[in-house]
């Protein structure tokens, strides 16, 4: 081996490794500005995504309650002083509470989506003396104490039997329906703040499916995107959820 055949023996592990470490260099400079990027969600790691004018934003699950709650207390004419004052919508971006508040600026409709997480191992529950599972009720109380009075149905003392679907979780008692009649762009509105809330707050509460103005969310779709519902009739807006923002928990098992 000649003096000048030495060096470019010793370069070439040199190359080799610097072009295994390039790929891997590119990876951690997209991952570290990605990251620091709020306005982008880096291989759908964001728990939460909301679409905004700025375009869409990653939430953690904590920031996506914290924001749809802010959203609900305002439609109810807190003021942000006291919102503040309870850490609701500090650190959170002004579009998305813009987005979340006023909804999308051509037509009512969802702009939150939260992945899907179906817990696990729950026990079934039997009706407690207001028609509804334990379950149900705690979330029945959370939307009380966040949302004030509702118009609330799809339950009553003892359980119900008629007027639903053939496999309706009504008659399980882990059903309820809030009512935002009559069908105005208002009250759609009015509807996508409570429906969003339930989503970021899905696991929390054991929630299984949010319908609500021919769209629903399901706990057990991972990506937590809304997805159309084909309502049984077409012209009629009580099948279509186009009234009432239905939501149901999970049933458990024996």
């Amino acid at each position: 081996m000649t003096a000048d055949q030495r060096p470019e023996v010793r370069r070439r592990p040199f190359l080799l490794v610097f072009l295994l470490l390039v790929p891997v260099l590119l990876l951690g400079f997209v991952l570290v500005n990605g990251l620091s990027d709020r306005s982008t969600s880096l291989l759908g790691l964001s728990e939460c995504t909301v679409e905004t004018s700025k375009g869409d934003v990653g939430l953690s699950r904590e920031e996506a309650q914290r924001a749809t709650t802010t959203a609900a207390l305002l439609a109810r004419g807190s003021s942000f002083a006291d919102i503040d004052s309870i850490d609701g919508a500090a650190g959170i971006d002004e579009a998305v509470m813009q987005r979340l508040i006023e909804g999308p600026p051509d037509d009512a409709g969802p702009s939150l989506s939260c992945r899907g997480t179906a817990t696990d191992g729950l026990e079934e529950e039997p009706l407690t003396p207001s028609g509804l599972t334990p379950r149900a009720e705690k979330l029945r109380d959370a939307m009380s104490e966040v949302f004030g009075e509702s118009s609330l149905g799809g339950f009553a003392p003892g359980g119900v039997s008629s007027g639903h679907g053939a496999e309706s979780t009504h008659y399980d008692g882990r059903a309820i329906d809030v009512f935002f009649r009559p069908v105005t762009e208002e009250n759609r509105r009015q509807g996508w703040i409570l429906s969003q809330w339930l989503v970021a707050h899905a696991g929390d509460y054991n929630i299984q499916y949010v319908i609500f103005d021919d769209k629903f969310w399901s706990a057990h779709l991972s990506r937590g995107q809304w997805h159309n519902y084909d309502a049984p009739d077409p012209e009629n807006e009580i099948l279509r959820h186009l009234d009432h923002v239905h939501v149901d928990v999970l049933r458990g098992e024996n």
